[in-house]
């Protein structure tokens, strides 16, 4: 690598997670609006009633999936990483991830949330600053020196 990195700690990779769903957030509000979603319905007593997860519930996870991944792979991090110049790399050769690491960093979402976020707050403990998501992927997240 010719550029100098420090592992990314739990706070600023926190910041980059809030910037990034803002970012997500606003895109989705106008596509929801014009093309529908949402899965909250009220019931004939007046309370909310909640559904599984609709089809276009499905899509935008999807969309979603899709965005992440592609700037994993593309600008090694998202938005809110880049602008914090933070970049997500592979743990041996410290290039851009693979197609199938941003992929499996994806999924490795899902344990590491599933128990009070526990995979996500392992990165202010371990050595790499390493997620379960990004064990599972072989990733690391580095700050730009």
């Amino acid at each position: 690598m010719s550029q100098q990195y420090a592992y990314a700690g739990f706070w600023i990779r926190f910041g980059a997670a809030i910037i990034d769903s803002i970012i997500v957030m606003v895109a989705m509000i106008p596509l929801t609006m014009i093309f529908g979603g949402g899965n909250t319905t009220v019931a004939s007593d007046g309370f909310s009633s909640f559904q599984f997860m609709s089809t276009a519930d499905w899509i935008w996870q999807i969309l979603a999936a899709v965005f992440y991944i592609f700037c994993w792979i593309k600008f090694a991090g998202t938005p809110g990483k880049r602008l914090l110049r933070l970049k997500v790399l592979d743990e041996k050769t410290g290039e851009n991830v693979t197609v199938g690491q941003a992929i499996i960093r994806y999924i490795g979402y899902i344990p590491a949330t599933l128990v009070f976020f526990i995979g996500l707050i392992w990165v202010a403990f371990d050595s790499k600053k390493q997620g379960w998501h990004d064990k599972m992927a072989k990733t690391v997240v580095v700050r730009e020196l």
